[in-house]
């Protein structure tokens, strides 16, 4: 048995682009940066950089075009592909991709749009804080519990 799995999380690098082939089927492409970090042999930080191409079908395919943008986060299993194809000068080009099968997306950062937000609400007396609202608490028995008189 062989195994094709690759599983990502990282943040795009570009907005992802929604197309539809001509069955009708919708198709968004885009790029996802994944990053580590090691301390080399002298102790000093490294950092790396990767970058994936990543290919959604149908339904995932519009989710990720209608909720992700450059800069959001999100986790992408899918399998690698390698597809090939002759450029304009006759030159065969090659290109890795992983075909989504599942998608998650990551938090929202706080100052991005699209997030919820509560609503402005207005008072006509601003200089009254709301009083705070008393948190229900728990009152223990004061007598101590007798294990014999649990009945497992």
């Amino acid at each position: 048995m062989y195994l094709n799995k690759a599983i990502v999380y990282g943040n795009l690098t570009r907005d992802p682009e929604l197309k539809s082939l001509p069955s009708g089927i919708k198709v968004t492409s885009f790029s996802l940066a994944t990053n580590r970090t090691w301390k080399d042999k002298s102790g000093a930080k490294q950092e790396s950089v990767d970058y994936h191409n990543i290919v959604l079908f149908g339904k995932l395919a519009e989710l990720s075009a209608q909720y992700l943008k450059k800069g959001s986060s999100a986790l992408i299993e899918g399998r690698m592909q390698t597809r090939s194809w002759d450029d304009a000068s006759g030159v065969k080009k090659y290109r890795m991709e992983i075909v989504a099968d599942t998608m998650q997306f990551g938090p929202r950062s706080s100052g991005a749009g699209g997030g919820y937000s509560a609503p402005a609400t207005s008072s006509k007396n601003t200089s009254a804080p709301a009083p705070q609202e008393q948190l229900a608490t728990i009152e223990y028995p004061e007598e101590d519990i007798n294990p014999d008189d649990i009945p497992f």
